[in-house]
């Protein structure tokens, strides 16, 4: 079938009614998203119950930071009389009713920032329905002081229905190490798929080698840092008619390698319909190599099958686990000041790798720097990510003047990531060599300890002084890459000192060991930039609803 809805192609979610009703020019507008299409399997007659498919529907807010009113949503079932039945998905009626004539779902609570989801319909081809029946399934939406965009779904009684088999790969790899990866698809459907797109996404620490002409390529980097994006996505087309209960494996060699810097990574691969698979605005590269990726028909016998044809099984996941580490290095740090003056230094710390570490699974925090402020001084600004705690670590409620700070990271570190949390202190006392410290590693009672997999823990703890003398330095890097570097700002880097005025502070030059780079921050450190998994693709974070395992 053309089940717009499988996982990855949710992603695609397009608005393709966009009719809507005039709004006052201050009046938000949001944007309604359902699946383009969706095909239902023919009602098997007195041959057994007729299988269901899902169609969600999500609102869209990009114009507001959130819309804290009522808002009601209509689908109107007119248009599928006679070619198919509509029920409301599990756990739908505290929110949703249907009639004979269409469905109504509130949402009382608002609309919040991004994305939020509606509802969702299970759908079935009604009995006496003709295969090739094409009808709209539309939503609109209203409430007060606000524009909606509706969304319509054509639902096409009949199609194909692209079937990926599960690769037999193996989980746990060394940095360097390859492995094939074998591709195998069938259709299962009623109708023939008119060319098909095979998609990769593989995490930032697991490469694909070869390249071919009829596949592109995403660009797995934003501004030199190539964590930032978390994934590279591989979509090779094929112009192949692929008819019902035809089955095709990949015929060239498609081949992963961990890369040097691999530790857990993953991978989704999955088979659509030519045109369905899920779009992206990263900038994409076709290279030019005179080869191309081809597939051959193989018997059905022992082909790949779902006996329930569950909308799904277009594609797969697999977790891989690289032997790797990654040496945390917090980086000391040095300020002047006279009483009364402000001061401003970034606090943190960096990963001199090997290996970048994501947590998508559970999408917990990386690491955790423990910061202790000098006596002597009072912080006057908090960055964004970082919270107050009593000097024995305990909850507190004031964020402003505490002597110990809590401060975390998202899920992903790259791996040659710098971490500068932008603090700002008002010297209130002039306390000579005042210490205090930044500490790095995973949240434990005491502040923090050390990660398993961080192989120097005698760096994970470094000097934060105020008007010292001088300052203990970190060591260098251990791996080969670029040292950070500090770059004169008007914000002092760690490592290096300021000589402040009253309301701001300036940098004096270089970090002397190796110590923070100017991030450029002002109320965050240097982040993972759209890493959540959605950044897989839509609903992707569906994929990774289990925890990290390797899966054949």
């Amino acid at each position: 079938m053309r089940k717009r809805i499988s996982l990855l192609a949710a992603a695609g979610l397009v608005a393709v009614g966009l009719a809507a009703t005039p709004a006052n020019a201050a009046d938000p507008v949001f944007t309604l998203t359902s699946p383009s299409e969706i095909g239902l399997f023919p009602h098997p007659g007195q041959e057994g119950k007729p299988q269901k498919s899902t169609v969600d529907f999500r609102v869209e807010n990009g114009t507001v930071d959130e819309f804290r009113r009522p808002s009601t949503y209509t689908v109107d079932l007119g248009p599928l009389k006679g070619v198919a039945d509509v029920a409301l998905t599990e756990g739908q009626s505290s929110r949703c009713t249907l009639t004979a004539t269409a469905v109504t779902c509130t949402n009382h609570w608002g609309i919040s920032d991004g994305q939020d989801w509606v509802g969702a319909l299970d759908l079935t081809a009604a009995k006496g329905s003709k295969p090739g029946a094409v009808v709209d399934l539309t939503m609109t939406g209203s409430a007060e002081g606000a524009t909606f965009k509706s969304t319509t779904t054509k639902v096409r009684i009949g199609g194909p229905d692209l079937v990926m088999e599960k690769s037999k790969l193996k989980a746990k790899v060394t940095p360097g190490e390859t492995q094939p990866l074998p591709i195998a698809f069938g259709n299962t459907g009623t109708e023939p798929a008119k060319g098909v797109a095979l998609e990769l996404k593989t995490t930032h620490g697991m490469d694909l080698v070869e390249e071919y002409d009829n596949c592109a390529y995403s660009q797995d980097d934003t501004e030199g840092r190539p964590w930032n994006t978390g994934w590279g996505t591989t979509v090779c087309t094929f112009e192949n008619v692929v008819q019902p209960g035809e089955f095709y494996e990949i015929s060239g060699p498609l081949t992963l390698k961990a890369a040097p810097h691999a530790f857990l990574e993953s991978l989704i691969y999955s088979v659509h319909e030519a045109g369905d698979q899920p779009k992206t605005e990263r900038k994409q590269v076709k290279p030019s190599t005179g080869k191309k990726l081809e597939f051959t028909k193989r018997a059905a016998k022992g082909a790949p099958r779902s006996a329930d044809l569950d909308p799904w099984n277009n594609w797969h996941d697999f977790d891989f686990s690289a032997k790797n580490t990654a040496d945390l290095v917090a980086a000391g740090t040095a300020a002047k000041g006279k009483a009364g003056e402000t001061v401003k230094v970034d606090l943190g710390f960096r990963n001199d790798g090997p290996a970048w570490i994501a947590y998508f699974r559970s999408g917990e925090d990386v690491a955790l720097a423990d910061i202790v402020i000098p006596a002597g001084a009072k912080v006057t600004k908090v960055p964004e990510r970082c919270r107050a705690a009593a000097a024995d670590g305990g909850q507190r409620e004031e964020q402003l003047g505490a002597p110990r700070y809590f401060c975390t990271t998202s899920h992903v570190i790259g791996e040659k990531q710098v971490f500068g949390f932008p603090f700002e202190l008002k010297i209130e006392k002039v306390v000579a060599d005042a210490t205090g410290s930044v500490s790095v590693g995973q949240w434990s009672a005491e502040g923090t300890t050390p990660q398993a997999w961080d192989p120097n823990h005698a760096n994970n703890k470094a000097a934060f002084v105020i008007n010292g003398k001088q300052i203990t330095p970190t060591p260098a890097p251990t791996t080969p890459g670029p040292t950070p570097t500090a770059s004169t700002s008007p914000s002092a880097t760690p490592g290096a000192s300021a000589t402040p005025s009253p309301s701001a502070s300036t940098g004096n030059g270089k970090t002397p060991n190796g110590g923070l780079a100017e991030t450029g921050a002002a109320t965050g450190p240097v982040l993972i930039a759209g890493m959540a998994l959605v950044a897989a693709g839509g609903a992707v974070f569906l994929a990774f609803r289990r925890r990290v395992t390797g899966r054949g």
